[in-house]
């Protein structure tokens, strides 16, 4: 099992929730939401899941997405991580160096809704924001220096727009827990 990274990688155990199947792409997407804070609809989720990976150029992935609240994600920051308190994303490296990608991300729709207030912009904007950051770090790319930070932000986007998605916000902060998931 693989410890998270910041922005972070793990394995919790997967939810029965609304699977997605393997489309003919070679990409199976399942959407599980654990949350009561903002609707999403899990077929427009697993699209940009499936555009944004296209558009990086993967073309096998079984990637697992649960949405959760603050307290859903504060607990699995602390188990996977040991840093108490809330973050946006943590995404979870499944591979286990077999073909395509393999990840869980597990993503926070109320930090989402908090800071697509603060930023102007809709909070299923955020949320696919963070879906796609965890689909980057799944993919190898990293934030821990400015230079990294900077090729990811680019690379995100990229995808965001690939995915018919807004730019994220020019001015970005991280979420108010130590440590943070982007």
């Amino acid at each position: 099992m693989s410890r998270p990274q910041r922005g972070s990688t793990a394995r919790p155990r997967r939810p029965v929730t609304a699977a997605r199947p393997e489309n003919d792409t070679g990409i199976s997407v399942e959407i599980a939401s654990r949350q009561r804070i903002l609707v999403v609809d899990p077929t427009w989720l697993a699209r940009i899941v499936r555009t944004a990976l296209g558009a990086a150029g993967i073309r096998r992935a079984e990637i697992g997405v649960r949405l959760v609240d603050d307290a859903g994600i504060a607990r699995l920051h602390e188990r996977w991580l040991g840093i108490p308190g809330p973050t946006d994303v943590i995404t979870f490296d499944l591979a286990a160096g077999g073909d395509g990608l393999h990840g869980d991300i597990a993503a926070s729709t109320e930090t989402a809704r908090r800071l697509a207030r603060e930023l102007g912009w809709q909070p299923r904007h955020e949320l696919a924001y963070y879906v796609i950051h965890g689909l980057l770090h799944l993919t190898g790319e990293d934030d821990h220096t400015p230079a990294d930070r900077r090729r990811m932000r680019s690379r995100e986007r990229s995808l965001m727009a690939a995915a018919g998605l807004p730019s994220p916000p020019a001015t970005r902060r991280r979420p108010s827990s130590a440590g943070g998931g982007r």
